[in-house]
């Protein structure tokens, strides 16, 4: 791999802070685990948290979520001590394995902070593991304001330890988060991170389905997708404040709480922190081979509404016009609208008709689409918006419910690149791809923006039912995320962007 010596070993340097020696730790103990920490705590970190998950909305009676910022942190950080390797981990540099030269020059200009984000990253890895478990048992389906609001305050708490400011953006479904940490260049344009804390999981899945730690993989609705990413921001933040670090510029953090249901009214939330931004990164999880997403199809949820007209199926049916049967062939239809290039279709739902001896009134059907490029998704619902009845009598009406414009790749990516040095001084390798799915990065990345999905935890089953994290995974994450948000950025456009 060859890395940029330029601009991306200019960026690294700054990583180079000083580690100085104390006994002060972030925030409590939480439970028997850690020693305490050998270096110094900036103020603004030292408060901890330990809210209580509700019982009947939130978590099962006697679960506690910790923060991660509660956890002392243990292994003193040493100047010029190489981290101990544990268990080997998929996308971690093989033995043997060297650096570019400009990677090598990078490491001798930083004098052990590398290893030291790796071995703190690794410590604080279990306490990472149990916070994603304890907000996997916060059930918190799309559409249940509630619950949801329930987790945002848990959140919250949590990355107010790390020294976040924070507020509440009130929306239909729940409430939004939208948290800030100040920068030590506050002159720079802000780096954004997007997040979500709704899943698809129905409330009562933990009931036949609960969080569990078998064969170094976490499974349980919703802990890949993605309060495994919210975790390990959490933890990476942590991490920085037990370094004595701050983050080289503003980082601000939007968790929308419609996600899952293509972002309705999140969107314009993470619309408005748009402007401004020097990058996007997404806490989505990453490809399950822990490649990062570098691009990302369009998406757009349709609803399709037929009116009939009721009649006694017996007596009157030719009275009656079946809005179900007139369904049924639009949908035939639009099958075959949607099957040109670039385009795919999911007809997730179904629902019309009252009973069998009744000409059905209404039927309704929500449509997926998936659209490789931006003339694909113009042209198909510039067809289905075109949609007429086939009946004398019924209507049909399409609604577009949500959308997300394609996010193409582009070449040379400047983002990638500097994130490959920084995963390469940590002993890392990684790399990115395309991605199928749609997400809240759509937006930034389909106007330009530089940006990067997947920084969540590696695992895979996502919307499945063997959802999972990979937990020997976990430390490298932190570690990469703790140093990106650390160390300056190279220039990603035309201009510097600091």
């Amino acid at each position: 791999m060859t890395v940029p010596a330029a601009a991306d070993g200019e960026a690294l340097v700054a990583l180079g802070g000083s580690v100085k020696a104390g006994s002060s730790t972030i925030g409590s103990t939480m439970g028997s685990a850690v020693v305490g920490s050998a270096v110094e705590s900036p103020p603004a970190a030292t408060s901890a948290t330990g809210v209580t998950a509700k019982s009947g909305v939130t978590a099962k009676p006697g679960v506690t979520a910790k923060s991660v910022a509660a956890v002392k942190l243990g292994a003193t950080a040493k100047s010029g001590v190489a981290a101990k390797s544990g268990a080997a981990a998929v996308g971690s540099a093989p033995a043997g394995t060297t650096a570019s030269a400009a990677a090598t020059s990078i490491t001798a200009a930083l004098p052990g902070l590398p290893q030291a984000l790796s071995t703190r990253a690794r410590t604080l890895a279990g306490a990472v593991r149990r916070r994603c478990a304890d907000l996997a048992r916060i059930e918190s389906p799309s559409g249940d304001a509630p619950r949801l609001d329930a987790l945002a305050e848990e959140l919250e708490s949590g990355f107010r330890a790390t020294g976040a400011t924070a507020r509440r953006e009130p929306g239909p479904a729940g409430d939004h988060l939208v948290l800030e940490w100040e920068g030590r260049d506050e002159t720079l344009p802000h780096l954004l991170i997007v997040g979500h804390h709704d899943t698809v999981w129905p409330a009562g899945t933990l009931a036949d389905w609960p969080v569990t730690e078998q064969d170094g993989r976490l499974t349980g609705p919703g802990v890949v997708d993605m309060k495994g990413g919210l975790a390990v921001l959490e933890g990476a933040l942590a991490l920085l404040a037990d370094l004595g670090q701050r983050p080289h510029r503003t980082v601000r953090l939007v968790v929308v709480s419609d996600e899952e249901v293509g972002s309705p009214d999140g969107r314009g939330l993470v619309e408005r922190q748009l402007r401004g931004a020097a990058a996007v990164l997404g806490l989505e999880p990453p490809h399950p081979d822990g490649r990062l997403k570098t691009a990302r199809r369009g998406s757009t949820r349709v609803r399709l509404t037929v009116t009939g007209r009721e009649a006694h199926a017996g007596n009157d049916a030719h009275d009656g016009v079946s809005a179900v049967d007139e369904l049924v062939d639009q949908l035939v239809l639009v099958r075959g609208l949607a099957g040109q290039p670039g385009t795919e279709l999911n007809t997730g739902r179904i629902s019309g008709g009252s009973r069998a001896n009744m000409v059905a009134g209404r039927a309704e059907a929500e449509l997926g689409l998936r659209f490789s490029t931006t003339e694909a998704q113009r042209r198909t619902l510039d067809n289905l918006a075109r949609l007429t009845a086939l009946r004398p009598g019924a209507r049909v009406r399409t609604e577009v419910l949500s959308s997300r414009p394609a996010w193409p790749e582009r070449t040379g990516n400047p983002l990638l690149r500097h994130v490959r040095s920084l995963a390469a001084v940590l002993g890392q390798q990684i790399d990115g791809a395309p991605a199928g799915g749609a997400g809240d990065t759509n937006l930034p990345g389909s106007r330009g923006l530089p940006t990067l999905d997947g920084f969540g935890a590696v695992g895979a089953g996502a919307h499945a039912r063997h959802e999972y994290i990979k937990l020997d995974q976990l430390a490298p994450r932190i570690a990469l995320l703790a140093a990106l948000l650390a160390v300056p950025l190279p220039r990603l456009r035309d201009r510097a962007e600091g």
